[in-house]
C-alpha cells in the first residue's frame, strides 16, 4: 500500500540552506499530486523564486553572530519572495553544524497474524523517536532502513501483509541541542516556520543522486565552506550520516596565509588558478596578485602556479584522508560500494575527482541537481545541491510529516469503527 503523495499548503513549498558561505532560499510549486518516486520526485516541482547571499555571522555550520546571520537570511528569503511574487511562512532548512551522529536501533512488534496497517507502523517508528537521547542532543532523523516479517529480511512496504512479528532496523540520526536552537531561533526571528531539519548530505544526496545509486550502494560527500558532510545510501535508504569540521574555507585560509594575501584575493586565486593536482605546465605559468598591505594599482606579488597548487593540494589530500576514515569507522564500506558522489560548492576545484580517485579508491562524480524544472543555470551547480534536496525531502511521500500512520492515518468514524480498529491494532 503506497502513502499518498500529499500536496503541500497552496501548493507551495520552500527551503532555505545556511552554510557557512552563503545562505540560499528557494521557493517552489507541487505540479502535480499523484504518488511519486524518488526519481520523479524532484520533477514534481517548479522553482520560481531564487534567493542567494553571503553567509555572515557562520562559521564550521555553526551560528557565531546571529543578528548578522538574521540580516543575511532575510535578504536571500526576500529575493526568493520578490522573483515568486509570493510571500513564505513555512521552510524546510538543513543542519549542517551540530556535530550529527548516526545509529542504528532494532525494533520489533507482535502483530500476532493480523494485516499490518499504518498504525503498525507508526507505532515502530514511535519506538525509535522515543530512545534515550544523549543530554545535550536532539533527535533529528528517525529513518527505516529494513523490515522483516517473521525473520524475511528485505520489506520494502509490509502494509497489507501478515505475519506473527514485524521487526524493522531504524537509522537514528542525533545532533547537538545547541546549534540546532540557535539555527532555530535565528530563523523564528525572520518570521519563519520551520518544517523539520534535515541533515545537509541527506539532502544533498536527494538532489544529486540517481535512483540506481541509491539502491546499489552509493557515498555522498557534501563539501561545503566550513564542513564537509558524508552520507552512505543503500537499498533506497541513507543508513549513515557524518560531519567533518573543515571545508574549502580552510584552503583559502592556506592560501591567505601562505602568499600574505587578503581573504577575498586569495579565494578568487583558488577559483580562478586553483587545482588539485599539479602538471608539468604549472611551473611555467605565473599568476599576479596583491599582498596585504601593498598598493594594488603600482605593485603586484608573482608566483608560479605550482606554488599555489602546492597549498591547495595538501588541505584537500587531508580532507579526503579524514572521509576515508569516517567511512571506515562506519564498517559500511563493503555496503557503500566503490561510488562516490562529490557535491558542495567546494567540489568546483579542478581536478579534485581525480585526486579522490586516487585517495579514496573509488569511482568519483561530481554530484549537481538534477530533474528539477525551473531552475536558473546561475544556481544549478554542485553548490545548490543540499537546497534543492530540502525541497525533496519536503515532497518526497515516505518523508512526509515524519513518519508512518501517526500523522495521516484517518480515524474511524463510529463505535464499530473504533472498536475494529482496536482489535485490528491489538490482536
Amino acid at each position: 500500500m503506497k502513502k499518498p503523495f500529499i500536496r503541500p499548503k497552496n501548493g507551495m513549498i520552500a527551503a532555505l540552506d545556511i552554510g557557512s558561505t552563503k545562505v540560499c532560499c528557494l521557493i517552489a510549486r507541487v505540479e502535480n499530486n499523484r504518488s511519486i518516486e524518488l526519481t520523479k520526485q524532484l520533477s514534481s516541482i517548479r522553482i520560481i523564486g531564487i534567493g542567494h547571499n553571503v553567509a555572515e555571522g557562520m562559521r564550521n555550520g555553526a551560528i557565531v553572530d546571529m543578528e548578522a546571520c538574521e540580516v543575511s537570511i532575510r535578504r536571500a528569503v526576500q529575493s526568493a519572495e520578490t522573483m515568486s511574487n509570493e510571500t513564505i511562512d513555512n521552510i524546510y532548512i538543513n543542519l549542517s553544524g551540530g556535530s550529527p551522529l548516526s545509529q542504528s536501533i532494532a525494533v520489533d512488534l507482535d502483530i500476532n497474524g493480523h494485516q499490518i496497517v499504518e498504525a503498525d507502523l507508526g507505532k515502530i517508528m514511535q519506538e525509535g523517536k522515543n530512545i534515550d537521547v544523549v543530554k545535550g542532543r536532539d533527535l533529528l532523523h528517525v529513518l527505516p532502513i529494513d523490515f522483516s516479517i517473521d525473520g524475511n529480511r528485505g520489506v520494502k512496504d509490509p502494509c497489507g501483509m501478515a505475519g506473527k512479528n514485524l521487526a524493522a532496523k531504524l537509522h537514528i540520526v542525533t545532533a547537538e541541542s545547541g546549534p540546532k536552537q540557535n539555527l532555530k531561533t535565528v530563523v523564528e526571528r525572520c518570521h519563519l516556520n520551520i518544517e523539520t531539519f534535515v541533515v545537509s548530505p541527506f539532502a544533498a544526496g536527494l538532489a544529486s543522486l540517481v535512483e540506481d545509486e541509491i539502491d546499489l550502494g552509493v557515498t555522498v560527500v557534501d563539501m561545503g565552506g566550513g564542513t564537509t558532510t558524508i552520507a552512505i545510501f543503500f537499498e533506497g535508504n541513507v543508513i549513515f550520516t557524518d560531519c567533518l569540521p573543515i571545508g574549502s574555507t580552510h584552503i583559502t585560509n592556506d592560501i591567505a596565509r601562505g602568499l600574505s594575501t587578503s581573504l577575498v584575493e586569495a579565494e578568487r586565486l583558488k577559483t580562478l588558478h586553483g587545482n588539485a593536482i599539479l602538471s608539468a605546465i604549472d611551473d611555467r605559468e605565473l599568476i599576479e596578485f596583491p599582498q596585504v598591505g601593498d598598493d594594488t594599482q603600482t605593485t603586484n606579488s608573482q608566483i608560479k602556479k605550482s606554488k599555489l597548487i602546492s597549498i591547495i593540494q595538501p588541505r584537500l589530500e587531508e580532507i579526503l584522508e579524514l572521509i576515508k576514515e569516517s567511512i571506515a569507522k562506519s564498517g559500511l564500506d563493503p555496503i557503500a560500494g566503490r561510488r562516490l558522489v562529490v557535491t558542495g560548492g567546494g567540489s568546483q576545484l579542478p581536478g579534485l575527482r581525480d585526486l579522490a580517485q586516487n585517495i579514496l579508491n573509488k569511482q568519483v562524480r561530481l554530484g549537481r541537481p538534477m530533474r528539477t524544472n525551473g531552475l536558473a543555470d546561475a544556481v544549478s551547480g554542485p553548490a545548490f545541491s543540499t537546497c534543492v534536496g530540502l525541497l525533496a525531502y519536503g515532497v518526497d511521500p515516505r518523508f512526509n510529516n515524519s513518519g508512518y500512520g501517526i500523522m495521516d492515518k484517518v480515524e474511524p468514524n463510529g463505535v464499530f469503527g473504533k472498536v475494529g480498529s482496536w482489535i485490528r491494532e491489538n490482536f
